[in-house]
């Protein structure tokens, strides 16, 4: 089927409305964070090898079976996880065919559905790197490869969110060129915190895997770098709302700036109780979903730095031909 006969059937879904983007995005955004909390969930339960290959679950059988060396449980809580993944496959495929009914009348819409795409790309490409971490026995840094692939497409899940709710016109800036600057500091220092939190995690009690390697390097200075990195996104953050206020910033920038000042410190308070307590699993997986929540709020602040217009409007449909009269 080429992709004018795809496009035929697309034409055919209802066009969708308002409230249809709004749930589809949302549900993007959750499903893309949540398979981060789910694969916490295995890790810290060290259900990593529940199941064993990949794609099926066990050899000959793509549902757990009775296994001398695997716990029911494990396998379950695995598989569990992969079956989530199919959930999210799904909502991937909703954003592109509401991204693609939009662009059929609306050609000027190519952003959208890009933006769309990425989600079904990311969930594959998510899934290659999953069966890697299994084949390679849940190595540390195959791990983190997993965690920090998702990480992106939940910034790109807001951006999309946003996308349905607004126009495609180049994106004029309401903060200055410093703020801009700024901006991609504060996403950096966010790149970085990540990366270091991985390394904390490769090196701390929660595997996957009882047997699995950990990365041999002293967990105490691997936090206190994960923690300088948040400092550092602090820091910025505080940099930008002087700026916010030099430049008398209202509401729809002083909204999304505060909520991410919340969820910054409750993460890193979380982060740090986790710490002092000895990394308990329950506070593992809310510190994954920290990180997610952290992601969408500074994703949220740099959507509402920038205007890119209103949302097109849908062509109106041409109006039925009155049949000629004879008389």
């Amino acid at each position: 089927m080429n992709v004018s006969s795809l496009s035929s059937l697309v034409a055919r879904l209802p066009y969708p409305s308002t409230a249809a983007r709004r749930a589809i995005a949302i549900a993007a955004i959750v499903t893309q964070g949540g398979i981060g909390v789910t694969g916490s969930v295995v890790r810290v339960t060290g259900s990593g090898l529940g199941c064993p290959t990949w794609p099926q679950c066990v050899s000959g059988s793509m549902f757990p079976v009775e296994h001398p060396e695997y716990a029911a449980l494990n396998q379950w809580i695995e598989f569990g996880n992969r079956l989530l993944t199919g959930v999210v496959i799904l909502v991937a495929a909703l954003c592109v065919l509401a991204a693609w009914r939009i662009k059929l009348e609306q050609p000027s819409r190519g952003r959208l559905l890009a933006l769309a795409w990425t989600m079904p790309l990311g969930v594959v490409s998510q899934a290659v790197i999953g069966g890697i971490t299994v084949q390679m026995e849940l190595l540390w840094w195959t791990v983190a490869l997993h965690f920090l692939a998702s990480t992106p497409l939940v910034w790109l899940a807001v951006l999309l969110h946003r996308a349905f709710r607004e126009g495609d016109e180049p994106p004029r800036w309401r903060v200055p060129v410093a703020g801009r600057r700024l901006l991609v500091a504060l996403v950096v220092s966010l790149g970085c915190i990540l990366v270091a939190g991985t390394t904390v995690t490769g090196a701390g009690p929660h595997g996957g895997d009882p047997d699995t390697p950990r990365l041999q390097a002293p967990i105490e200075t691997l936090a206190q770098v994960h923690g300088g990195f948040l400092v550092l996104y602090l820091l910025v953050l505080a940099l930008f709302g002087l700026l916010l206020w030099r430049i008398g910033a209202g509401v729809r920038l002083w909204k999304p700036y505060g909520v991410t000042w919340l969820v910054a410190l409750a993460q890193g308070g979380l982060g740090t109780l986790q710490y002092a307590l000895g990394v308990p699993e329950a506070l593992v997986s809310f510190h994954v979903l920290g990180s997610a929540l952290v992601i969408v709020a500074t994703a949220t602040l740099w959507c509402a730095a920038r205007d890119r217009g209103p949302v097109p409007t849908r062509p109106a449909a041409p109006a039925e031909t009155e049949p000629a009269t004879v008389g």
